[in-house]
């Protein structure tokens, strides 16, 4: 994998490679959607109170949104090897979906101008 910016095939690589070697297996499918639901309210919890109306904590203040965004990512993409989902070619089917489906709806939403 490359420092700069991995692929999405890249990211499920050296996430299998980790697993693995350091992490010894995978945990059950079940218990890594169980880690990512933790770590999207983890995300969430910054969100609400870096950007909506709850205020800040001093204990969340320190807080990497980066980090917590790329925890997301690992455990999306250990349920993607678990699964057999190739997250890249996944991306690209739900990008042309979205893009047909949705090609003038945004365009004309009022709400949006």
């Amino acid at each position: 994998m490359t420092s700069q910016s991995p692929s999405l095939a890249e990211v499920q690589s050296t996430v299998d490679t980790w697993i693995t070697t350091i992490g010894v297996r995978y945990f059950s499918e079940l218990t890594n959607m169980a880690i990512l639901t933790e770590e999207v309210g983890e995300l969430a919890r910054i969100m609400a109170r870096r950007y909506g109306d709850q205020s800040e904590k001093p204990s969340d203040a320190g807080r990497d949104l980066g980090d917590e965004m790329a925890d997301v990512l690992w455990v999306l993409a250990a349920l993607a090897n678990q699964t057999g989902v190739d997250l890249s070619a996944a991306f690209a089917r739900n990008l042309e979906k979205k893009s047909n489906r949705d090609a003038d709806r945004h365009r004309n939403n009022p709400k949006l101008q």
